[in-house]
């Protein structure tokens, strides 16, 4: 008797010590658990070197799952669940060869590229052909299939090095590598490549999902590193008869089934009020993606491992949710909001880490205008720890299918000066995360879920 009267008064005083702690000291405290005995920097080496990459259909993918799930059971949270999608199954088949042919400056010179995911193959036999270079869509349209049909398009629109935000010069140089292989392909072309999306100059190659539009011939396609794209330019200009020469072997399977992978903490107040966290658990196939998105995934399981680890009651359910198929289909953030619509449930919340676990300094939000003010009033609470961007306009891919339920959608933003250096390619690995700032990431995600369970938005 004397135990339990003992116990109740222990919780008790738990409780009380949270209610009538101000928000400052708790959310110094979940920083010190997340420098001091944080887990994410080791889960994610579990993960990067116990499983590697991980894209879509694949057996990594399928090791993942399994991962995620172990992982969130052996840690207590109340609930461990899987939710069936179906998913894309491309494979990259054997490694691509390029190659500039007989140029009057170098004669013939291989270079770096990978095939572009969802592309289709060569084959064996490669595609060779006369180069046409553009820097948009509409360079591409004055050619016109006059001088288009029969040759490879070499879309060479760089990233705007002069923006301070990676993000908004990825977005601005995308679209030539999520349609420009259609694209050029409406004006006959037999072959596209791509120039890399980085802010670096280097000669590691840039993957990513293009995607082919209906009743348009779906032509092979390949991004090329920066540097190659730069002598490849370079020499066009001195020879405007140069070819090209590209192999690869990619296809694309029939549809397989995988999970989205979820782990909850049960709200004691109002359960039925649920707030989620995630990043992508599929990752290119290329390295072990570690910054896309393995650093989301073990950040978004370690703010609810931080709540577990200092007694935090929770008022409203949270969840850490790792989305499944973000690179080349988003099919688990498509999956998950479908579900949560069917099965009438009530999100206030969304938040996502998918831009590399590198140093927080701050958060975005797309909701109303007092959801955004609520969220940007916090903003003191975080600069003691170098954390001042609170903004309007945030979200993420995986999170964005939730918006059409009116749930306002938070991104997590790390510095992004060195993202896009690792972005899609061959060196995304354990050894380019640093611990300390994927740390401070996570602890930064946890205060704000934090802040939103105990004040709503």
């Amino acid at each position: 008797m004397l135990k339990r009267l003992f116990t109740l008064f222990f919780l008790g005083a738990t409780t009380f010590s949270y209610a009538q702690t101000s928000d400052e000291q708790i959310i110094r405290r979940i920083f010190d658990e997340a420098l001091e005995k944080g887990h994410s920097y080791e889960m994610l080496r579990e993960l990067t070197k116990g499983v590697g990459a991980r894209l879509s259909g694949s057996p990594g993918a399928a090791a993942a799952v399994e991962w995620s799930r172990q992982k969130m059971s052996s840690y207590g949270f109340d609930r461990v669940f899987l939710q069936e999608v179906m998913v894309p199954h491309w494979v990259r088949g054997k490694k691509e060869i390029g190659r500039i042919v007989n140029s009057r400056k170098l004669g013939s010179q291989d270079v770096n590229v990978v095939a572009l995911g969802n592309s289709v193959g060569t084959g064996p036999g490669g595609t060779v052909a006369k180069v046409v270079k553009v820097n948009d869509f509409q360079e591409l349209t004055a050619l016109g299939r006059e001088k288009v049909e029969g040759k490879i398009v070499f879309f060479n629109r760089p990233m705007d090095p002069k923006l301070m935000d990676t993000f908004r010069a990825y977005s601005g140089a995308s679209n030539q590598r999520g349609t420009g292989p259609t694209e050029a392909a409406k004006y006959g072309a037999i072959g596209a490549v791509v120039r890399s999306l980085s802010s670096f100059k280097d000669d590691v190659p840039h993957t990513g999902s293009t995607r082919y539009g209906l009743n348009v011939p779906q032509i092979p396609a390949v991004a090329i590193s920066t540097n190659d794209a730069d002598l490849l330019s370079d020499l066009m200009d001195d020879d405007p008869e140069l070819e090209f020469y590209f192999e690869t072997h990619s296809r694309m399977l029939p549809d397989v089934l995988s999970y989205n992978v979820v782990g909850e903490l049960k709200g004691s107040e109002f359960p039925d009020e649920i707030i989620v966290v995630g990043g992508h658990l599929d990752s290119w196939d290329l390295a072990e993606g570690a910054h896309d998105d393995g650093t989301g995934c073990v950040q978004s399981i370690e703010v609810l491992r931080i709540m577990k680890a200092m007694g935090y009651q929770p008022k409203r359910t949270i969840r850490a949710v790792m989305f499944m198929n973000e690179e080349n289909g988003l099919r688990g953030g498509r999956k998950y909001a479908e579900l949560a619509e069917e099965n009438g449930e009530k999100h206030i919340a969304a938040m996502e880490s998918d831009r590399g676990g590198f140093l927080p300094i701050g958060f975005g939000i797309s909701g109303t205008d007092a959801q955004q003010n609520k969220l940007i009033g916090w903003k003191t609470l975080f600069e003691p720890y170098g954390i001042y961007q609170f903004k309007v306009g945030g979200g993420g891919a995986d999170i964005s299918p939730l918006r059409t339920q009116d749930v306002p959608l938070i991104g997590y933003i790390p510095d992004s000066q060195r993202y896009f250096k690792y972005h899609h390619t061959a060196i995304d690995n354990f050894e380019a995360v640093n611990q300390r700032e994927l740390e401070m990431g996570a602890a930064a995600m946890a205060s704000v879920i934090y802040l939103i369970d105990k004040y709503g938005l």
